[in-house]
């Protein structure tokens, strides 16, 4: 199958799911997942559209939690920075009308150690931890100039595919909740 054909294949069956209906799916995923952000101290998450796993409250708990939370900010045609992430307040609508910090002209210095997990979006993920982004390539090249970050692939089960197409850029999270 091609990575087009799959994209559409899963907008398909997102499609048969309500908002409020993928919100209540997230909610298993999210108590699975906190657990595991448990012991990192600082954690790049995203800010999930309406048809992604739902991770406001998560993240929310994480800053209540005293970690430190970065979000993406789209930087032209090809780069995406990280900033800090402090409450909803703070973010407005950028690129692809995902949510981003709002405000920031510069870029904080961000913590890449042992204790840095970022958790990735994806239309599909397979069990070798290969992912099918939206297909605009920010995540992969990232994760690519940051290889010592712990990649989380966030989905739901209907997301869960035998076999995600690949090519050389495209870069394996190391787990799949």
């Amino acid at each position: 199958m091609y990575k087009e054909d799959l994209r559409r294949q899963i907008r398909q069956i997102k499609r048969q799911f309500t908002p409020m209906q993928l919100e209540e799916l997230s909610l298993p995923i999210m108590a699975r997942l906190k657990p595991k952000l448990a012991q990192a101290d600082a954690v790049f998450a995203y800010y999930s559209l309406p048809d992604e796993v739902c991770t406001h409250q998560l993240i929310d708990s994480l800053v209540a939690d005293g970690k430190t939370v970065y979000l993406p900010k789209v930087i032209g045609d090809e780069t995406m920075t990280w900033f800090p992430y402090h409450s909803a307040q703070d973010l407005k609508e950028g690129a692809f009308h995902i949510m981003e910090p709002a405000g920031v002209t510069k870029e904080s210095p961000l913590c890449y150690n042992l204790c840095c997990t970022i958790l990735v979006p994806g239309v599909a993920f397979d069990v070798a931890g290969r992912r099918l982004g939206r297909g605009r390539g920010y995540y992969d090249r990232f994760l690519a100039s940051h290889p010592e970050l712990y990649k989380i692939g966030v989905c739901f089960d209907f997301q869960k595919v035998p076999e995600v197409p690949s090519d050389e850029y495209d870069i394996l999270v190391d787990e799949v909740i």
